[in-house]
C-alpha cells in the first residue's frame, strides 16, 4: 500500500475522533468522513507500519445509518463525532465497541453486555458548555495598546485544531449558552474588549463557560481570563442578564435565570482551561441543581455530570448493582461533587468519598447538609494516596483520630485515563463484597477490569448509558464480585 493509491473500502468500525475503520491489504485503514457500514472509495495519505490514513473519495453505498446532519456546523465543528449517524446507529456502535473492548483488551470471552440505555430526546442536553473566544490575530500599536484584528469568534474548535468555529447555535447545548454567547460577542465589539491569543500571550477573554441547572433553571457564566477583572463588567452582566430573560420558557414550565456571574483568572500556559482563582462579580458563587429528590450545589469549579437526564439513569444503574439494603458502608473513590455517594446515603449504612479537586470537595460536603445527609463525608485528596490511610485509620491535620473504614462496596468513577494501579491494589485490599466500577472509556475500563480480575475481582456485567449523545463518548456501569 502506498500513499496516493485508491481502494475499495468496507468500513466496519469507527475510531474515538469520528475516523471510519476499514481494512486493506491486512492494514486498518482510517477513513475522515466515512461511518460504519458504508463502502466508500479512498485515497491513501499517509502508510505506517500497521495502519493509514485516507481521504474519502466517495461513498459507492451508504450505511443504513448515514443521514444527513441537522447541525450547520457538522464537518467543521469537531464536537460531534456520529453527526452523520442516526441515533440508533450511534447507540449500535456504542454497544459494539464496549463489548469489544472488553473482549479485546479485557480478556473476557462473551462478556455480558446489556443493551445500552439511550434518550428519548437527545438534544439540548448539555448543561455545561466551555466555548474558547478568538478575534483573528492581534496586532501591538505603538505605546503597547492590544487590539484585536478580525470578527470575534465564540464556538468550539476544529477537529484538532485551534481554530474557532463561530457557533451561533450547538443543538447539544441548553438555550441559555447561545444567548450568552451572543450577549458576550456584541459586548466585546462595543467596549472593544480584546480575545486571548496564545501565539502572542495577550489579550483578555479566554473562554466563555456556562453552567445549567436543567432543574432549576438556574444559569452561571464563567469568564475565563488572562487577567484580574473585565472592563465595565456591570454593562456586561446587564446584557447577559437580558439575554437570558428574553429565552421563552422549557416545555415543562422551567423558566431560565441567571444566577451567577464568576471571573475565572488563568494567566499561565497551561493544558487546563480554567486556573485556580475565581471572582464573583455579580449573583451566588453557586447554582442548585435538582435530580429526582437531591438537591446538589454547583461551583464554577466542580465536576458535574453534563446530562442530567441520563446521570439519573446511570445512577439508578449503580444502586442496582451495589445492591444497597441499608448496612452497608459505601465507599466512593474520584466522587466529584458527592452526586453518586449522596444519591445512595438513604440505602447505605456510610458513605465515605474521596475526591482530589477541593472546590468538589467543599461542594459534596454542602449537598449533603443541604440534603439533611449524616451518614456521608467528604476528603480531599488523590484517592490512591488517600485510600490506604481511609482503610487503616489516621490521624487528621487537627490531631482527631479517624477510625478505619471498612467497606462493603466499592463505587469507582475514574477519569478517562481510568484507575492509577496502585488505587485499583488499595482497593481490593479493602476485600469489599462489589466493585461498582462507572467509566467514560471503554478502553480503560477493560484494561482495569483486566487487572481486578488478576485481583481476585470476576467481572459479572456491564450495562452502557449513552450520556453523550451524537459524540464518540459513552459512559459504562460495570459490576464486579469478589
Amino acid at each position: 500500500m502506498n500513499k496516493g493509491e485508491k481502494c475499495q473500502l468496507l468500513i466496519d468500525d469507527i475510531s474515538n475522533e469520528g475516523q471510519g475503520i476499514g481494512k486493506a491489504d491486512g492494514m486498518a485503514v482510517f477513513v475522515k468522513g466515512a461511518i460504519p457500514g458504508d463502502v466508500v472509495l479512498a485515497e491513501i495519505t499517509k502508510v505506517k507500519k500497521n495502519y493509514a490514513f485516507a481521504i474519502l473519495q466517495e461513498i459507492i453505498t451508504p450505511s443504513e445509518y448515514r443521514i444527513e446532519p441537522e447541525c450547520p456546523y457538522a464537518g467543521e465543528c469537531g464536537g460531534c463525532t456520529y453527526s452523520h449517524t442516526s441515533y440508533e446507529g450511534q447507540l449500535a456502535i456504542k454497544e459494539k465497541q464496549i463489548r469489544e473492548k472488553l473482549t479485546r483488551l479485557g480478556g473476557i470471552d462473551n462478556p455480558k453486555v446489556n443493551s445500552i440505555i439511550g434518550m428519548s430526546k437527545p438534544i439540548r442536553y448539555r448543561n455545561k458548555a466551555q466555548m474558547p473566544i478568538s478575534c483573528g490575530g492581534i496586532i501591538t500599536r505603538k505605546g503597547g495598546i492590544v487590539e484585536n484584528v478580525g470578527e470575534c469568534t465564540i464556538g468550539f474548535y476544529k477537529a484538532k485544531s485551534h481554530e474557532v468555529v463561530n457557533c451561533e447555535e450547538c443543538l447539544l447545548q441548553a438555550p441559555p449558552v447561545s444567548a450568552l454567547a451572543k450577549a458576550l460577542r456584541e459586548f466585546m465589539k462595543q467596549d472593544n474588549i480584546t480575545a486571548y491569543d496564545p501565539k502572542w500571550d495577550k489579550g483578555l477573554m479566554r473562554h466563555l463557560i456556562v453552567k445549567t441547572a436543567m432543574g432549576t433553571g438556574e444559569v452561571m457564566a464563567i469568564l475565563v481570563v488572562n487577567g484580574k477583572g473585565i472592563p465595565n463588567s456591570a454593562k456586561l452582566v446587564e446584557m447577559m442578564d437580558q439575554a437570558i430573560y428574553e429565552l421563552p420558557p422549557r416545555e415543562d414550565g422551567v423558566e431560565y435565570n441567571l444566577e451567577s456571574v464568576v471571573v475565572n483568572v488563568k494567566k499561565k500556559k497551561t493544558p487546563e482551561i480554567m486556573g485556580d482563582e475565581c471572582i464573583p462579580v455579580a449573583g451566588k458563587s453557586t447554582i442548585l441543581e435538582v435530580v429526582g429528590d437531591m438537591q446538589y450545589e454547583i461551583s464554577p469549579l466542580s465536576f458535574y455530570q453534563v446530562n442530567p437526564v441520563q446521570m439519573k439513569v446511570l445512577y439508578d444503574k449503580v444502586l442496582e448493582y451495589a445492591q444497597l439494603t441499608g448496612e452497608e458502608n459505601v465507599l466512593d473513590l474520584y466522587c466529584g461533587v458527592g452526586a453518586i455517594g449522596l444519591y445512595g446515603a438513604s440505602k447505605s449504612k456510610k458513605v465515605l468519598g474521596i475526591e482530589s479537586v477541593k472546590g468538589a470537595v467543599l461542594d459534596a460536603n454542602r449537598n449533603a447538609v443541604i440534603n439533611g445527609i449524616v451518614n456521608a463525608r467528604f476528603v480531599c485528596g488523590r484517592a490512591e494516596e488517600e485510600l490506604p490511610k481511609v482503610l487503616s485509620g489516621y490521624t487528621d491535620k487537627d490531631g482527631f483520630e479517624v477510625a478505619p473504614f471498612d467497606p462493603n462496596v466499592i463505587i469507582l468513577d475514574p477519569p478517562r485515563a481510568g484507575c492509577a494501579p496502585e488505587l485499583l491494589e488499595a482497593a481490593v485490599s479493602a476485600k469489599p463484597d462489589r466493585i461498582v466500577y462507572v467509566s467514560c472509556d471503554p478502553a480503560t475500563l477493560a484494561r482495569d477490569v483486566k487487572i481486578l480480575g488478576e485481583l481476585g475481582y470476576q467481572f459479572v456485567e456491564a450495562t452502557p448509558v449513552d450520556m453523550f449523545p451524537w459524540t464518540g463518548h459513552v459512559e459504562t456501569v460495570c459490576l464486579l464480585s469478589r
